[in-house]
């Protein structure tokens, strides 16, 4: 099964929402941090899209901030959870589309993002993934993805070991899993970026963009169109 099929069949709908439920106390610190620093470039008058959505997690939480707030996910079953976790909220729409065909005008969005490693879960060309999200996103819109970093990697692997336990995802590959990439036996694989990398994509494109660690756990890579 390979990552987007993970995603996807595995670890979505309820199954996800437990990895969240059972995550130890620091990642639910980072993952609140996250989302406070995301705000900071997000109006009350922006229409906002997340890919990769899950079940509505960090839309929940965007509700009070921005007009209009689009999630796009390629599960359904993220989809079908999300439509009962987000009940009654009017300004969010929940989609079922693929991050590498945005079904989308061009610049129709205030801001895009995908935060918590979306960049590498996606397991797309990260090129084709900028790209198409500049491309629905306004002139002197924001385009923001994070990862996360290496002082957090000690509580992740801690965090995805007592996911493992819970049978959420494959048993841990010890042998493989290092220098930020945490591997089960069952072929599932968590990489990430780190600031290298962010610097490598901001070169290759001639980005207008800041790279920042944020609450020393995960690190922020923010395009201004």
């Amino acid at each position: 099964m390979n990552k987007k099929e993970y995603y996807s069949k595995k670890l979505s709908g309820i199954r996800l929402k437990k990895c969240y439920d059972i995550a130890p106390i620091r990642i639910k610190e980072y993952l609140l941090a996250e989302i406070e620093y995301l705000l900071k470039y997000i109006e009350l008058t922006d229409i906002v899209l997340e890919l990769g959505c899950g079940y509505g997690r960090i839309l929940i939480e965007l509700v009070d901030y921005a007009r209009t707030i689009y999630g796009i996910d390629t599960s359904q079953g993220n989809l079908n959870l999300g439509e009962n976790f987000i009940v009654n909220k009017s300004n969010i729409r929940l989609l079922n589309m693929n991050v590498e065909y945005l079904k989308f005008n061009n610049q129709f969005f205030d801001v895009v993002f995908a935060l918590q490693n979306g960049i590498s879960a996606f397991n797309i060309d990260p090129i084709r993934l900028i790209k198409e999200s500049l491309r629905v996103t306004k002139t002197g819109g924001k385009v923001i993805f994070s990862s996360y970093s290496d002082k957090i990697w000690e509580e992740r692997l801690n965090w995805f070991i007592h996911q493992s336990k819970e049978n959420l995802i494959g048993e841990i590959d010890f042998n493989k899993t290092k220098d930020g990439s945490i591997v089960c036996k069952d072929g599932f694989k968590a990489s990430t970026y780190t600031i290298n990398d962010f610097e490598i994509l901001k070169s290759k494109l001639d980005l207008n963009a800041i790279i920042k660690e944020v609450d020393s756990s995960s690190i922020f890579f923010i395009i201004t169109k």
